[in-house]
């Protein structure tokens, strides 16, 4: 048997969520909605929580006032905005040039350390000082 329009809304609407919700709407918009539109939107706005790797919350009560603290870790699920997305990029593509140089100029250190302990001169009568710093402070 099926249920006419206004039947199948009122079974919907007396779910206590759906009830909060439409009351919170217009009152024009409040019948303009199907079942199938109301039981979407049940589905989409009550969905279970997210569980957490870590979930730490606590309630702080001072006085009149209470505070809560949450810290939530866990994988990021969300879609990232356009904005967002090139916000990564760029700090990946920092990350990326920012390694290479401190990759290389730790290679040149270390060459350079080699180079002196072996008693290489490239230039002669000139040093950077630090050999001198590197056997003074380790050797």
């Amino acid at each position: 048997m099926q249920l006419n329009k206004e039947m199948r809304a009122g079974l919907i609407q007396d779910d206590p969520f759906m009830s909060a919700l439409l009351v919170k709407l217009p009152i024009n918009l409040r019948t303009t909605f199907t079942e199938e539109q109301l039981q979407a939107l049940k589905l989409a706005l009550d969905a279970p929580k997210r569980v957490h790797v870590l979930d730490l919350r606590w309630r702080l009560g001072f006085w009149r006032w209470n505070f809560y603290v949450a810290f939530l870790f866990g994988k990021d699920r969300r879609e990232l905005t356009r904005h967002q997305q090139i916000a990564e990029r760029w700090a990946l593509a920092t990350a990326a040039v920012l390694f290479v140089t401190v990759s290389t100029l730790f290679g040149l250190l270390v060459l350079y350390l080699i180079k002196s302990a072996m008693g290489i001169n490239i230039f002669p009568h000139f040093s950077l000082g630090i050999w001198g710093w590197f056997k003074g402070e380790f050797l």
